[in-house]
């Protein structure tokens, strides 16, 4: 592990922090490859991706106050406040807020700038798989959403002093983190396949709902979670991370079922933009 690499007074340039940077960048280099493949406007695309970043540092924050409200309760400046703890930052981010305030902002602007928003949309979904496969690699460095034990041979366990340790001791954990990442990367090579063979506006975005949830829900019961993110329901102990994934493939299909007859053909994308 190697949460911190360098610390100047009360500021830590952490692992955490640099590699979801880079997930940033490398989301904005895809978002504008596939742009000019597709022939959008390179302003407002750019201005989209500074959308992006602001949707999934604000989202993802807010997610996780959200789902830690005990932790918050009687200081709330501390969720936004970087200088809250004894290290300049703010620690506690969940991915799935990011991911929807940034298709929230997405779909607002699009619809501002009279660009096709479900087409849009699409453009913005391999820079979303991408920045997974790279900012997860920031949550093993630091230690954090770890898996649970595991005797399978690439079982990994965390030195003492870390969170992983803590929980489980020395135990070898599945590598919950990588897991992760590589099917960030699998989704990316996959969009990239439909979104070139794509008949509709939102195929893409509909498979990549569908895709993400399904292999997120595989992953789920190989993750350690704190009490605070489970619930019951139906019998059923949820996180509240699956009831999202149920959510996100059930419009995934209502995308897949709707835009045969009502959506705008993909031809008209190509025939209105051009290709480069």
């Amino acid at each position: 592990m190697h949460p911190v690499l360098f610390e100047l007074g009360p500021f830590q340039l952490r692992t955490f922090g640099l590699m979801f940077a880079m997930g940033f960048a490398v989301a904005i280099w895809a978002i504008l490859r596939r742009s000019k493949r597709w022939g959008f406007p390179p302003d407002p695309i750019l201005t989209l991706c500074f959308l992006l970043i602001f949707g999934g540092i604000i989202g993802s924050r807010i997610a996780y106050v959200l789902m830690h409200v005990p932790e918050f309760a009687g200081r709330w400046m501390d969720a936004i406040n970087p200088f809250a703890g004894e290290q300049f930052g703010l620690a506690g981010l969940n991915l799935y807020g990011g991911v929807l305030l940034s298709i929230g902002l997405a779909l607002w602007y699009a619809r501002r700038r009279n660009l096709p928003i479900l087409g849009t949309i699409d453009l913005m979904v391999p820079g979303v798989a991408i920045a997974m496969f790279v900012a997860r690699w920031g949550c093993f460095f630091n230690g954090c959403c770890f898996g649970i034990p595991t005797d399978l041979p690439w079982g990994i366990s965390f030195p003492p002093d870390t969170l992983p340790y803590y929980v489980f001791g020395a135990e070898h954990l599945h590598p919950a983190q990588i897991y992760s990442s590589l099917y960030g990367l699998f989704l990316y090579f996959l969009v990239i396949f439909v979104d070139n063979r794509k008949k509709w506006f939102g195929q893409t975005f509909a498979i990549f709902l569908m895709v993400e949830a399904t292999l997120r829900t595989a992953i789920e019961p190989l993750r350690y979670y704190e009490r605070a993110m489970h619930f019951m329901a139906f019998g059923y102990d949820f996180t509240y991370n699956e009831l999202v994934s149920v959510l996100l493939f059930t419009a995934g299909v209502f995308l897949l079922i709707f835009l045969p007859r009502h959506g705008e053909p993909a031809e008209f994308q190509r025939s209105t933009f051009g290709k480069s």
